[in-house]
């Protein structure tokens, strides 16, 4: 069982929209996530701007993968080298440190991590 970057239970993050590489509301992974969602984070208008512009639309709906598109406020299981990219570009959303998966600090140190609690 994974943990977060407390150290603790890893709790979900979000059910509405349901987030996760599984889609179980969970920042949980494995190796076939190549992707290694694991940061849950709380995305801002910038930051979706910022992953367009890097070729991935987390804006848009996509029906077709039962997607409703995101907006601010929105919670998400971010890519950790996604969300490192975007704290590189300044401009790095809010996380929620208790969904966070702790293998998340593979890519990004807990310490970064802890400034973006939200």
């Amino acid at each position: 069982m994974q943990t977060n970057i407390l150290g603790t239970n890893l709790e979900v993050c979000c059910s509405s929209p349901v987030t996760g590489y599984y889609r179980d509301g969970v920042c949980r992974t494995s190796e076939e996530d190549t992707g290694t969602h694991t940061v849950c984070a709380i995305v801002t208008t910038a930051f979706l701007e910022y992953s367009k512009s890097r070729g991935n639309d987390l804006m848009t709906p996509a029906p077709h993968f039962n997607f409703p598109g995101l907006k601010e406020g929105d919670k998400w299981c971010l890519c950790a080298l996604r969300w490192k990219e975007a704290y590189e570009a300044g401009c790095a959303p809010k996380i929620i440190a208790e969904a966070t998966s702790n293998l998340t600090t593979r890519f990004v140190e807990k310490e970064v991590l802890l400034e973006y609690k939200a």
